[in-house]
Protein backbone atom coordinates (compact mmCIF):
# COMPACT_ATOMS: atom_id res chain seq x y z
CA UNK A 1 0.00 0.00 0.00
CA UNK A 2 1.31 3.41 -0.95
CA UNK A 3 1.83 5.99 1.64
CA UNK A 4 0.21 8.96 1.46
CA UNK A 5 2.74 12.15 1.62
CA UNK A 6 0.74 14.76 3.28
CA UNK A 7 1.49 17.79 5.12
CA UNK A 8 0.25 17.90 8.64
CA UNK A 9 -3.85 18.55 8.57
CA UNK A 10 -3.77 21.08 11.20
CA UNK A 11 -1.23 22.93 8.84
CA UNK A 12 -3.05 22.43 5.94
CA UNK A 13 -6.66 23.42 8.05
CA UNK A 14 -4.95 26.56 8.96
CA UNK A 15 -3.61 28.14 5.84
CA UNK A 16 -7.29 27.04 3.66
CA UNK A 17 -9.05 29.33 6.29
CA UNK A 18 -6.20 32.12 6.03
CA UNK A 19 -6.83 31.88 2.46
CA UNK A 20 -10.35 31.79 2.76
CA UNK A 21 -10.93 34.12 5.32
CA UNK A 22 -7.95 36.81 4.24
CA UNK A 23 -7.01 37.84 7.97
CA UNK A 24 -4.99 35.26 10.46
CA UNK A 25 -7.05 36.75 13.24
CA UNK A 26 -10.17 35.61 12.17
CA UNK A 27 -8.96 32.01 10.96
CA UNK A 28 -7.68 31.96 14.57
CA UNK A 29 -11.41 32.55 15.93
CA UNK A 30 -12.70 30.04 12.82
CA UNK A 31 -10.32 27.49 14.20
CA UNK A 32 -10.39 28.58 18.07
CA UNK A 33 -6.50 28.97 18.25
CA UNK A 34 -4.48 32.43 18.25
CA UNK A 35 -3.15 34.53 15.74
CA UNK A 36 0.02 33.46 16.20
CA UNK A 37 -0.61 29.82 16.17
CA UNK A 38 -2.31 30.54 12.47
CA UNK A 39 1.12 32.24 11.48
CA UNK A 40 3.20 29.29 12.57
CA UNK A 41 1.11 26.67 10.94
CA UNK A 42 1.57 28.59 7.59
CA UNK A 43 5.22 28.99 8.16
CA UNK A 44 5.81 24.85 8.87
CA UNK A 45 3.21 24.70 5.89
CA UNK A 46 5.54 26.35 3.42
CA UNK A 47 8.77 24.55 4.78
CA UNK A 48 7.30 21.24 4.03
CA UNK A 49 6.05 21.72 0.63
CA UNK A 50 9.44 24.10 0.04
CA UNK A 51 7.02 26.97 -1.25
CA UNK A 52 6.36 30.48 -0.90
CA UNK A 53 2.46 30.30 -0.30
CA UNK A 54 2.09 33.86 1.24
CA UNK A 55 4.25 37.14 0.61
CA UNK A 56 3.93 41.02 1.82
CA UNK A 57 4.02 42.48 4.75
CA UNK A 58 3.33 40.41 7.92
CA UNK A 59 0.11 42.50 8.60
CA UNK A 60 -0.94 42.71 4.80
CA UNK A 61 0.23 38.68 3.73
CA UNK A 62 -1.90 37.81 0.63
CA UNK A 63 -1.54 34.47 -1.70
CA UNK A 64 1.00 33.77 -3.95
CA UNK A 65 0.55 31.97 -7.04
CA UNK A 66 1.36 28.57 -5.58
CA UNK A 67 -1.11 29.74 -2.70
CA UNK A 68 -3.79 30.67 -4.74
CA UNK A 69 -3.67 26.91 -6.18
CA UNK A 70 -3.01 24.99 -3.14
CA UNK A 71 -5.94 27.05 -1.38
CA UNK A 72 -8.30 26.74 -4.31
CA UNK A 73 -7.48 22.75 -4.26
CA UNK A 74 -8.03 22.25 -0.39
CA UNK A 75 -11.00 24.21 -0.13
CA UNK A 76 -12.80 22.17 -2.55
CA UNK A 77 -11.23 18.82 -0.94
CA UNK A 78 -12.61 20.17 2.16
CA UNK A 79 -16.46 21.36 0.97
CA UNK A 80 -16.62 17.81 -0.40
CA UNK A 81 -16.12 16.36 2.96
CA UNK A 82 -18.09 18.63 4.77
CA UNK A 83 -20.95 18.01 2.14
CA UNK A 84 -20.52 14.15 2.55
CA UNK A 85 -20.42 14.18 6.08
CA UNK A 86 -24.01 15.84 6.08
CA UNK A 87 -24.72 13.85 3.89
CA UNK A 88 -24.18 10.85 6.24
CA UNK A 89 -25.56 12.84 9.26
CA UNK A 90 -28.74 13.61 7.53
CA UNK A 91 -28.92 9.54 6.43
CA UNK A 92 -28.30 8.11 9.88
CA UNK A 93 -30.76 10.62 11.38
CA UNK A 94 -33.55 9.20 9.28
CA UNK A 95 -32.37 5.54 8.85
CA UNK A 96 -31.98 2.34 11.54
CA UNK A 97 -30.06 -0.62 10.57
CA UNK A 98 -31.16 -3.61 12.45
CA UNK A 99 -29.29 -6.83 12.43
CA UNK A 100 -32.15 -9.09 12.97
CA UNK A 101 -32.78 -12.89 13.40
CA UNK A 102 -33.92 -14.35 9.83
CA UNK A 103 -36.90 -15.68 10.82
CA UNK A 104 -38.39 -13.35 13.08
CA UNK A 105 -37.72 -10.75 10.09
CA UNK A 106 -39.95 -12.70 7.46
CA UNK A 107 -42.82 -14.00 10.20
CA UNK A 108 -43.28 -11.28 12.62
CA UNK A 109 -41.14 -8.09 11.88
CA UNK A 110 -42.18 -7.29 8.10
CA UNK A 111 -45.27 -7.88 8.15
CA UNK A 112 -46.20 -5.24 10.92
CA UNK A 113 -43.27 -2.51 9.79
CA UNK A 114 -45.94 -0.87 7.79
CA UNK A 115 -47.33 0.91 10.90
CA UNK A 116 -44.05 1.90 12.04
CA UNK A 117 -43.66 4.08 8.66
CA UNK A 118 -47.05 5.17 8.94
CA UNK A 119 -46.00 6.68 12.46
CA UNK A 120 -42.28 7.78 10.80
CA UNK A 121 -43.15 8.34 7.21
CA UNK A 122 -39.37 9.76 7.35
CA UNK A 123 -37.49 7.47 8.89
CA UNK A 124 -36.41 4.18 6.75
CA UNK A 125 -36.02 0.26 8.49
CA UNK A 126 -32.60 -1.47 6.71
CA UNK A 127 -32.89 -5.13 8.02
CA UNK A 128 -29.86 -7.31 7.46
CA UNK A 129 -30.28 -10.95 8.70
CA UNK A 130 -28.04 -12.33 11.58
CA UNK A 131 -27.90 -14.94 14.04
CA UNK A 132 -24.84 -14.31 15.81
CA UNK A 133 -24.20 -12.44 19.44
CA UNK A 134 -24.36 -8.37 18.65
CA UNK A 135 -21.27 -6.89 18.38
CA UNK A 136 -21.53 -3.27 17.89
CA UNK A 137 -17.97 -2.61 18.09
CA UNK A 138 -17.52 -5.51 14.79
CA UNK A 139 -20.59 -5.08 12.64
CA UNK A 140 -21.84 -1.25 11.87
CA UNK A 141 -25.97 -1.56 12.70
CA UNK A 142 -27.70 0.23 15.11
CA UNK A 143 -29.85 -2.12 16.91
CA UNK A 144 -30.52 -5.79 17.28
CA UNK A 145 -32.84 -7.99 17.79
CA UNK A 146 -31.69 -11.60 19.29
CA UNK A 147 -33.89 -14.57 21.56
CA UNK A 148 -31.27 -15.39 24.26
CA UNK A 149 -31.71 -17.15 27.46
CA UNK A 150 -29.17 -14.66 28.77
CA UNK A 151 -29.35 -10.41 28.73
CA UNK A 152 -26.10 -9.53 26.74
CA UNK A 153 -23.39 -8.24 28.85
CA UNK A 154 -21.89 -4.93 26.56
CA UNK A 155 -23.07 -2.05 27.94
CA UNK A 156 -25.76 -1.23 26.41
CA UNK A 157 -29.21 -1.30 26.45
CA UNK A 158 -31.37 -4.74 26.38
CA UNK A 159 -35.02 -4.71 26.57
CA UNK A 160 -37.27 -8.46 26.29
CA UNK A 161 -40.48 -7.08 24.75
CA UNK A 162 -41.66 -10.52 23.93
CA UNK A 163 -41.80 -14.05 26.05
CA UNK A 164 -40.69 -17.52 23.80
CA UNK A 165 -43.29 -20.42 23.53
CA UNK A 166 -42.39 -22.64 21.30
CA UNK A 167 -44.40 -26.30 20.34
CA UNK A 168 -44.92 -28.82 17.62
CA UNK A 169 -47.11 -27.57 14.46
CA UNK A 170 -48.13 -29.79 11.48
CA UNK A 171 -50.34 -29.85 8.45
CA UNK A 172 -53.66 -30.02 9.98
CA UNK A 173 -54.52 -33.33 7.57
CA UNK A 174 -51.51 -34.87 8.86
CA UNK A 175 -52.72 -34.29 12.83
CA UNK A 176 -56.75 -34.81 12.31
CA UNK A 177 -58.33 -34.59 15.26
CA UNK A 178 -56.56 -36.75 17.38
CA UNK A 179 -56.01 -34.74 20.48
CA UNK A 180 -52.16 -34.50 22.36
CA UNK A 181 -49.00 -35.97 22.05
CA UNK A 182 -50.58 -38.95 19.39
CA UNK A 183 -51.65 -36.45 17.10
CA UNK A 184 -48.06 -35.73 16.02
CA UNK A 185 -46.09 -38.68 17.95
CA UNK A 186 -45.55 -41.07 14.08
CA UNK A 187 -45.29 -38.52 12.48
CA UNK A 188 -41.35 -37.85 10.68
CA UNK A 189 -39.72 -35.21 13.03
CA UNK A 190 -38.53 -31.95 11.63
CA UNK A 191 -35.08 -30.73 12.69
CA UNK A 192 -33.10 -27.41 11.91
CA UNK A 193 -29.30 -27.87 11.47
CA UNK A 194 -28.29 -25.12 13.76
CA UNK A 195 -30.53 -26.24 16.48
CA UNK A 196 -30.71 -29.92 16.48
CA UNK A 197 -31.30 -29.77 20.57
CA UNK A 198 -34.92 -27.57 20.10
CA UNK A 199 -36.90 -31.34 20.58
CA UNK A 200 -35.16 -32.20 23.64
CA UNK A 201 -35.47 -28.63 24.92
CA UNK A 202 -39.25 -28.75 24.49
CA UNK A 203 -39.21 -32.23 26.49
CA UNK A 204 -37.61 -30.75 28.90
CA UNK A 205 -39.91 -27.79 28.75
CA UNK A 206 -43.29 -29.47 28.94
CA UNK A 207 -41.80 -32.93 31.30
CA UNK A 208 -43.29 -35.02 28.41
CA UNK A 209 -41.35 -37.89 26.39
CA UNK A 210 -41.68 -38.40 22.72
CA UNK A 211 -40.62 -42.19 21.12
CA UNK A 212 -38.30 -42.67 18.59
CA UNK A 213 -39.22 -42.12 14.95
CA UNK A 214 -38.39 -43.93 11.87
CA UNK A 215 -37.67 -40.52 10.04
CA UNK A 216 -35.98 -37.28 10.89
CA UNK A 217 -35.39 -34.67 8.43
CA UNK A 218 -33.22 -31.68 8.96
CA UNK A 219 -33.22 -28.15 6.99
CA UNK A 220 -30.69 -25.69 7.00
CA UNK A 221 -32.74 -22.33 8.39
CA UNK A 222 -35.89 -22.68 10.31
CA UNK A 223 -38.30 -20.91 7.58
CA UNK A 224 -37.47 -23.86 5.77
CA UNK A 225 -38.54 -26.10 8.19
CA UNK A 226 -41.72 -24.49 8.63
CA UNK A 227 -42.67 -24.43 4.71
CA UNK A 228 -41.81 -28.28 5.12
CA UNK A 229 -44.25 -28.35 8.32
CA UNK A 230 -47.06 -26.69 5.85
CA UNK A 231 -46.16 -29.24 2.92
CA UNK A 232 -47.16 -32.18 4.81
CA UNK A 233 -43.38 -33.74 5.19
CA UNK A 234 -43.63 -34.08 8.93
CA UNK A 235 -43.97 -32.42 12.55
CA UNK A 236 -41.98 -29.55 13.29
CA UNK A 237 -41.12 -27.35 16.54
CA UNK A 238 -41.35 -23.51 16.00
CA UNK A 239 -41.87 -20.55 18.62
CA UNK A 240 -45.16 -19.79 18.59
CA UNK A 241 -44.60 -15.65 17.63
CA UNK A 242 -43.35 -17.15 13.77
CA UNK A 243 -46.55 -19.27 13.02
CA UNK A 244 -49.21 -17.49 14.73
CA UNK A 245 -50.31 -16.29 11.36
CA UNK A 246 -50.49 -19.94 9.88
CA UNK A 247 -51.96 -21.41 12.53
CA UNK A 248 -55.06 -18.90 11.99
CA UNK A 249 -55.17 -19.05 8.55
CA UNK A 250 -55.77 -23.01 9.25
CA UNK A 251 -52.35 -23.69 7.01
CA UNK A 252 -50.61 -25.29 10.60
CA UNK A 253 -52.16 -26.94 13.31
CA UNK A 254 -50.71 -26.89 17.00
CA UNK A 255 -51.66 -30.15 18.55
CA UNK A 256 -50.65 -29.62 21.88
CA UNK A 257 -50.36 -25.99 21.93
CA UNK A 258 -47.25 -23.48 23.40
CA UNK A 259 -45.48 -23.97 26.69
CA UNK A 260 -42.73 -21.08 27.92
CA UNK A 261 -39.29 -21.23 27.65
CA UNK A 262 -36.53 -19.20 29.38
CA UNK A 263 -35.54 -17.57 26.47
CA UNK A 264 -37.03 -14.13 25.49
CA UNK A 265 -36.56 -11.68 22.54
CA UNK A 266 -34.88 -8.90 23.16
CA UNK A 267 -34.09 -5.33 21.31
CA UNK A 268 -30.36 -4.68 21.73
CA UNK A 269 -29.12 -1.21 21.48
CA UNK A 270 -25.23 0.16 21.17
CA UNK A 271 -23.84 1.86 24.51
CA UNK A 272 -23.86 5.12 24.64
CA UNK A 273 -27.40 7.55 23.99
CA UNK A 274 -29.93 6.37 21.58
CA UNK A 275 -30.54 7.72 18.23
CA UNK A 276 -33.85 9.04 17.94
CA UNK A 277 -34.43 6.53 14.60
CA UNK A 278 -33.59 3.88 17.25
CA UNK A 279 -35.78 5.24 20.08
CA UNK A 280 -38.65 5.85 18.02
CA UNK A 281 -38.22 1.99 16.95
CA UNK A 282 -38.09 0.88 20.14
CA UNK A 283 -41.22 2.57 21.60
CA UNK A 284 -43.05 1.57 18.57
CA UNK A 285 -42.09 -2.32 18.72
CA UNK A 286 -42.39 -2.50 22.15
CA UNK A 287 -46.18 -0.89 21.29
CA UNK A 288 -46.69 -3.78 18.99
CA UNK A 289 -45.28 -6.44 21.13
CA UNK A 290 -48.08 -5.40 23.73
CA UNK A 291 -50.63 -6.58 21.23
CA UNK A 292 -49.71 -10.05 20.85
CA UNK A 293 -51.65 -12.54 22.84
CA UNK A 294 -49.96 -15.28 24.38
CA UNK A 295 -50.54 -18.09 22.90
CA UNK A 296 -53.14 -20.92 24.24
Amino acid sequence: MTRRSLPPLTALRAFEAFARLGKMTTAADELCVTHGAISRQIRSLEESVGLALTEGPRHRLKLTDAGERLAASLSGAFDRVERTLADLTSAADTELHLSCLGTFAMRWLIPRLGSFHDRHPGLRVRVTESFAPADFARERYDAAIRLTEHVPAHGGEAIAFLDNFHGPVAAPQLTGATPGVKAFASLPRLHTRPHLQAWSEWESHTGLSLPEVAQNREFEHLFYMLEAAVAGLGVGLSPFVYVAADIEAGRLAAPVGFVRTPAQFYLILPPGPARPAASAFRDWLLDEAAKVPAPS
